[in-house]
């Protein structure tokens, strides 16, 4: 009942930024916490920020100064500016959502991924 479509991926070298995005769609949703996640194929798929309705943000402290969640609610979008990457941030980032649907809790929703790779 939600959709997730992220953009921005793409393939930069290290110091340089790119922005991510993920608007959710879906009849009568309203979203609450949205973030970003990553994964690769030698760790588990790991918490990369987060922010609430209220504008509460959570980094993970790997990206703590570099990245910066912010979202739109009107357009239950949320964006992840990456700036200062390093080849470490290479992954695919995942953007979750919980939304709510005439006051239903959905769940958990899952982008497709977009992949992001920091050259040296």
């Amino acid at each position: 009942q939600v959709q997730l479509v992220e953009s921005g991926g793409g393939l930069v070298q290290a110091g340089g930024s790119l922005r991510l995005s993920c608007a959710a769609s879906g009849f009568f949703i309203t979203c609450n916490a949205m973030g970003w996640y990553r994964q690769t194929p030698a760790k588990q798929r790991e918490l990369v920020a987060a922010v609430t309705s209220g504008d509460n943000t959570n980094y993970a402290d790997s990206v703590k100064g570099r990245f910066t969640i912010s979202r739109d609610n009107a357009k239950n979008t949320v964006y992840l500016q990456m700036n200062g990457l390093k080849p470490e941030d290479t992954a695919v980032y995942y953007c979750n959502a919980e939304c709510t649907k005439f006051g239903r809790n959905l769940g958990p929703s899952w982008g497709q991924g977009t992949q992001v790779t920091v050259s040296t």
